[in-house]
């Protein structure tokens, strides 16, 4: 009830607060020939070329039988014959195993293409999920297709800064930031923006969920499939029902996993701001639960009790971080992390308690910086930041910045001022940005399509799924009640397995609505 009242005020807030569209560049609206006319082109010229797919350069220590290839697309789908780049996509045959029935051969129905979201996630290793037991249906039915969207990995990747400089810690994380934090985060966010122009040139407005969405349907075609099956997560299911609006006729199969709203008004700049108002109930969440555990992690009884603790540990690691590398900020990421999924709770609450217990080593092992991982983790950064600030317009005055978060960290304190730093780029932004898409479709001009959503995901809070299901004529949500993971298809809950693996493998989906019970909680750390 808390977290809906939340909901509630914060939306109340953002609409008496943001009485203009946000400003910005002036969007670029994409000519209603050319795009069209260059994806007709890529698409047929994929569909002759095909995907020459072989080792996998990367994956030979790897389990199953991955094998790797690339996709040419446009740089720039107005010019389809000038540059163009090329998409890193993997596969896993299917295994035609039914693992109910060995000696049943299940049919091939075609392939599955994935997208995990972002901006900027790699579907690279996707194909590997086959081996789990939750995927064997699908993967004895489907090839499973992975790809890094452009900018990702090895996809004509992006950068905005040398990741050698990428993981700076320890840091701070202030909850109400003072005006000479604000003014130093507002430089490092113009740094970041000029940077990211300076790295890509010209080629860096043609990065945005338009592209992706006409990337994939070259990617549908040089695999040579005539109509797409595809699962988007997160992010994908933003730019999946791009393609559902741009090219109705050629989707086959579609299951959005915890849909952001695509409604226009809301990318990207009050998504984020619903996305932090939402962060606040699942943190809610997290507490109670740690409170409900106090006998295994003694971090206090309530949720203001937890939140003390959390308090006091913030406050010593501004002090003394951490093995020197883990600061306030260092342990928000990690504890933001938990917002995303349950199963990391025992996790973080064991090394919360162990800190303030004298032994910061879990702390250190979780949340410490890891090097090695810099550049990948800039790369996705540089995309996310891309895509985001390409897509729409948004404020470029940091004044409205700080009046519409001052408010929200009121009532949402979590989460809201870090998001604002990983968003801020965006005022600064030095390319025309594209107009969004009215994400709509009309009755008869898609199949059935399936949108699973967590009612208490933080991420794509609740409202993203509604609003799609609103705005995709014949889709059909099916809600896990009273649970907050993010991306439900594929794991716990085998009431949501079953409704996805129904319409995946037989095109079977509820009338309009279903409902399932949430997955079990996890269950508290045991010291060993």
């Amino acid at each position: 009830m808390r977290a809906a009242a939340l909901y509630s005020a914060a939306g109340t807030l953002l609409l008496t607060t943001l009485t203009a569209t946000p400003a910005g560049s002036a969007p670029r609206v994409a000519d209603s020939a050319a795009e069209p006319r260059g994806t007709r082109i890529a698409a047929e010229r994929a569909r002759t070329a095909g995907v020459t797919f072989g080792a996998c350069a990367d994956a030979q220590d790897m389990p199953g039988t991955m094998e790797c290839g690339t996709v040419s697309v446009p740089l720039d789908y107005a010019h389809p014959t000038g540059k163009q780049i090329e998409l890193d996509v993997s596969r896993v045959r299917a295994t035609h195993k039914d693992p109910g029935n060995s000696k049943r051969r299940v049919p091939r129905q075609g392939a599955l293409v994935y997208n995990p979201g972002g901006p900027g996630g790699s579907g690279r290793f996707f194909p590997l999920v086959g081996l789990l037991p939750e995927w064997k249906r699908i993967a004895a039915a489907y090839d499973l297709v992975g790809y890094d969207p452009r900018g990702v990995g090895r996809s004509a990747p992006l950068s905005c800064q040398d990741p050698k400089g990428y993981f700076k810690g320890p840091s701070p994380s202030p909850t109400h930031p003072s005006e000479a934090y604000k003014q130093e985060r507002v430089a490092r966010a113009k740094a970041i923006a000029r940077g990211c122009a300076e790295r890509s040139g010209s080629a860096l407005r043609h990065y945005h969920s338009l592209n992706n969405a006409r990337d994939l349907d070259v990617v549908r075609a040089a695999l040579g499939e005539e109509k797409l099956t595809f699962m988007g997560s997160s992010y994908g299911t933003y730019f999946g029902a791009l393609y559902a609006t741009l090219f109705p006729s050629h989707v086959r199969r579609m299951v959005f996993d915890s849909a952001v709203n695509p409604d226009p008004a809301q990318v990207w700049y009050r998504n984020n701001l619903a996305q932090s108002a939402a962060f606040e109930g699942r943190w809610d969440d997290f507490r109670d639960w740690i409170a409900r555990h106090h006998k295994e992690y003694g971090l206090g009884t309530t949720e203001a009790a937890v939140q003390s603790s959390y308090d006091r540990a913030r406050a010593r690691l501004a002090a003394e971080p951490a093995g020197g590398k883990v600061g306030p900020g260092q342990l928000q990421g990690v504890f933001l992390d938990a917002g995303y999924y349950d199963d990391y709770w025992p996790h973080r609450a064991h090394a919360l308690s162990a800190y303030l217990k004298g032994d910061p080593q879990p702390l250190i092992d979780i949340a410490a910086p890891v090097q090695e991982a810099a550049a990948e983790a800039e790369n996705a950064s540089a995309v996310y930041t891309a895509v985001e600030c390409n897509d729409a317009s948004w404020p470029t005055d940091f004044r409205v910045w700080d009046r519409d978060n001052t408010r929200l960290a009121r009532v949402a304190p979590f989460e809201t001022w870090d998001n604002v730093w990983m968003n801020l780029p965006c005022a600064y932004w030095p390319v025309a940005r594209q107009k969004p898409l009215d994400v709509r479709t009309g009755p008869g001009e898609l199949p059935p399509t399936l949108i699973v959503a967590a009612e208490r995901d933080a991420a794509a809070p609740y409202e993203g799924a509604l609003e799609l299901h609103r705005r995709l004529s014949g889709s059909v949500l099916v809600t896990e009640r009273d649970a907050g993971s993010h991306g439900v298809a594929g794991g716990p809950n085998q009431c949501v397995n079953g409704h996805v693996d129904a319409y995946l493998l037989e095109g079977r989906v509820p009338v309009r609505r279903a409902a399932c019970a949430p997955h079990l909680e996890p269950k508290p750390h045991q010291e060993p």
